[in-house]
Order: C-alpha cells, then sequence, then structure tokens
C-alpha cells in the first residue's frame, strides 16, 4: 500500500517527506540517527558523516534536555564552561552559528530534520523558521505524557499554534514536514494497537492544523509477527483517515533496555531493518551498539546506518498485510473511532479521551492519565493487554483471568528483548547473564 501524493506547486524544492517518499520509489530504505552534539564542530561533523555514509541517509539535529524543556538560562553557562550537553541547543546558539553548521551539508539531496521532545516547542519552532529549517517532529500527547506534568491540554494548545505557524511557513522554500512520535509512546510495554492509534491521531490533528506533509512512527516492539501486523494497521488507517496528505512510515529501532553485547544490539537492529523492508515502510531510525551504555559517537552511528542498510538491501521479502484481520488493526481502529466521536475538535477530543480513559498509557505516571492499564508479554514474547481500564475496546479484549503486574514480572518484561537477542546472539544458554561487548 503506497501513500497518496498530492500535486506540488512546480516551484518548490524538494522537501523532507518528498525526499523520503522519492527514494522509497526506488525501492531504498532511508535510514537516519538519533544525533545530537552541543559544539557546532562537532554536530557538522556528524552531519557530513551521515550525509557520506553508504547508505540513503537524511541529517538529524537533536536538540538537548535544557532546550526541550525551556531552561534557556542554564544552557549558556554550560556552553562557556565547555561543558557537553546532550544534544545541540540550537535557541542559544546564534542563528550565524547554525547556519555555519548546515551550510554546504544540508540541502534538498540531504534534507534535515530537527529531533527534540519538546511539550511546550514554540521557541524551537520559531528558531526552526528562522533558520529554514522544514522538518521536525514530536506532538501533543506524544511529547507531553511521557516527559513531564505539563498539563496535557497545555500541551496541545502550544502544539495547535506550532503546527499551524510551520504550515504556513511555506516560503521555506519546501513544504514543510511534520513527524508523529505518536508510536513510540514510552519507549516500551504499551500494546501496539495504542502505538497505531496515538500515531493516527497526531497525525490527523498535524492535518486539522495545516501540515500536508507528515511521517507517522511505529518502534519496533517485542515480536516480529505482532509488529508486522501493527505496521500494516497503521499504515491501512492512514490510507484511510490521511487520503490528502503526503505521508510516509517510520519505523524505530527498540527503544527499551538495548543489549549490552554488540552482537545482540545488531541483531536488534536487523530485526527493526527487516521490519521496515517487510511492511513496505520508507524509513528507519538506528540506534548503535552503545546504546546500553552512552551517548553514541559519530562513527558508531554511521556504523548503524550502514548495518541497517546493508540489512535491508539483503532482506528484501515482504510481508503480506492482514488487512483488518488482524487484531491489532481492530484495536487500533476502535480506539480512533471512539476519539473521532468525542468531539469534532480533535483538540478538545485528545483532552476528552484521557479524561474518559478512552486512551490511557501503560505505567505512565503523568497526572492527566488514568492509569487504570496494564500490558504484559505472553508466553511468545507478544505485547497484551493485562488491564483494560476504561479502554473503548468491548469484546475486542479477553484478559480472561487477571494475571497480577507484579514488579518481578514488570522488570522481566522490561528486559525480556535485551536478555533474547544477547543470548541468542552469541548462542547462551538461557538465564545467563550477560554485560559489556561479544
Amino acid at each position: 500500500m503506497t501513500a497518496r501524493v498530492p500535486d506540488a506547486p512546480p516551484h518548490r524544492r524538494q522537501g523532507f517527506g518528498a525526499f523520503v517518499r522519492a527514494r522509497a520509489a526506488n525501492g531504498a530504505l532511508v535510514v537516519q540517527p538519533r544525533m545530537g552534539f552541543s559544539d557546532p564542530g562537532h554536530m557538522r561533523a556528524g552531519l557530513t558523516a551521515t550525509r557520506a555514509a553508504r547508505a540513503h541517509t537524511v541529517g538529524t539535529v537533536t536538540l538537548d534536555s535544557y532546550t526541550r524543556v525551556g531552561d534557556l538560562d542554564a544552557v549558556e553557562p554550560a556552553l562557556r564552561a565547555g561543558t557537553p550537553l546532550n544534544g545541540y541547543p540550537i535557541v542559544t546558539h546564534p542563528g550565524a552559528t547554525t547556519r555555519a553548521v548546515l551550510d554546504g551539508v544540508a540541502g534538498p539531496d540531504f534534507p534535515v530534520q530537527v529531533r527534540h521532545g519538546s511539550s511546550l516547542p514554540q521557541h524551537i519552532f520559531r528558531r526552526l523558521i528562522d533558520l529554514g529549517l522544514d522538518a521536525t517532529e514530536g506532538g501533543p500527547v506524544s511529547y507531553c505524557l511521557p516527559y513531564g506534568r505539563t498539563p496535557l491540554a497545555s500541551s496541545i494548545a502550544a502544539w495547535q499554534e506550532c503546527t499551524e505557524l510551520f504550515s504556513h511557513a511555506r516560503d521555506l522554500g519546501a513544504e514543510p514536514h511534520l513527524e508523529t512520535f505518536g508510536g513510540c509512546m514510552l519507549g516500551q510495554l504499551c500494546p501496539p494497537s495504542q502505538l497505531v492509534a496515538i500515531s493516527v491521531l497526531e497525525a490527523l490533528f498535524f492535518r486539522a492544523h495545516g501540515c500536508r506533509s507528515i511521517s507517522v512512527s511505529y518502534a519496533q516492539q517485542t515480536h516480529p509477527g505482532q509488529d508486522t501486523a501493527a505496521v500494516f494497521a497503521l499504515r491501512r488507517l492512514c490510507a484511510a483517515l490521511l487520503p490528502d496528505v503526503d505521508w510516509h512510515v517510520v519505523v524505530y529501532a527498540y527503544m527499551g533496555a538495548y543489549p549490552v553485547t554488540e552482537a545482540g544490539a545488531y541483531r536488534v537492529l536487523r530485526e527493526a531493518a527487516e521490519l521496515a523492508v517487510r511492511t513496505g515502510s520508507e524509513r528507519l531510525i538506528v540506534k548503535t551498539v552503545a546504546e546500553s551504555r552512552r551517548i553514541p559517537t559519530v562513527e558508531e552511528n554511521v556504523a548503524a546506518l550502514e548495518y541497517a542498510a546493508r540489512a535491508a538491501t539483503d532482506n528484501t521479502t515482504t510481508a503480506r498485510d492482514p488487512g483488518t484481520d488482524s487484531q491489532t488493526y481492530a484495536e487500533a481502529q476502535a480506539l480512533v473511532e471512539a476519539v473521532l466521536n468525542l468531539h469534532s475538535d480533535l483538540s478538545r477530543a485528545l483532552v476528552m479521551a484521557f479524561e474518559r480513559g478512552y486512551l490511557d498509557i501503560p505505567y505512565c505516571v503523568h497526572p492527566d492519565n488514568r492509569g487504570l492499564t496494564r500490558s504484559r508479554l505472553d508466553e511468545e514474547g507478544r505485547l497484551c493487554w493485562a488491564e483494560t481500564g476504561a479502554l473503548p475496546l468491548g469484546r475486542l479484549v479477553h484478559t480472561g483471568r487477571r494475571r497480577e503486574v507484579t514488579a518481578a514480572g514488570l522488570l522481566a518484561d522490561l528486559s525480556y528483548l535485551r536478555r533474547k537477542m544477547d543470548r541468542e546472539a552469541i548462542g547462551a544458554p538461557p538465564g545467563t547473564e550477560l554485560t559489556g561487548s561479544a
């Protein structure tokens, strides 16, 4: 299933979404790092290396935590002291500095996306527009509930303002692109149907406020078959609900506890690339062998990009779309329809959905999340609902006899994929504890 692409004005240069779509049309998977450094020279070197990698790549400028939460007063002292931040402080660095970072590197043949994590991102969007950057990501739900205590209604209002501002900035020269982070809620232990539903709902939110180029995300979970069905469900719902939007799917390599061995880390990344290829996804966010220990280097990011590109080329088999027979599709469709039926204004509908528990994220402690749902892994590693709270899933989900979710069981589920991949990658027997690289 391919995305419907609207006609673009002939004077526009190729933007982020159009670049990814063009590569996908030629059978290539676009791979992307999650890379951000506070030093401008280091950031430019990272972008240059990403562009030169033996893969079809796009660039990333990931912002630091201070900028994400709007604590700009803390950025300048850190920069003066030479203290490395965990990302690029795009609002604090002078515009001329960032333009020098991008000059001769970013362009139509190497678009750059800014990644941040802010629930109140007005300061970030204003700077992006000033710099002429036309691709970023996030969302009113996915960048609010997991990251702090900002009221959901405040995040939705902020993201509405930013989406409209960004969408109207078409004098940037290319169609502005927004990626929903909704398919990555908390990174793990959120059942696939809810990941799909929130990704679709955030995409609809972006469209409602003027965005015409959108990507929808899904984070690799714990079972390849279940993930395959989930991505197909995401594609099917987008095809039905976003017929007038240029959209594509981005898969994230597993965002939970990552393998501690090099072999295990590469095994997870290979399976993520294979998931993207199986489902016709157009882009993949990679992770590196260093994820379990520290922020990866430029060289480790490039190695991950090239490995994922090779894995995608070596495994070109596509899967069959299970269509409406998929359990994940049925659940996701029910969640989306329930939210859309709450109110004609999607901003209001999202607030009401969390108030009523129609959307409820397991293990999320945000005050606006009811916290009545629980999830667990079954015997085969599929992520299932243990308790559905007030989710509008009716007879779709049969939790049967309740299995109490214990602290020990939760910790085991959180580390399931890490342990499995580490053991299998090096042939260790079950129960083996692994540390370091192998």
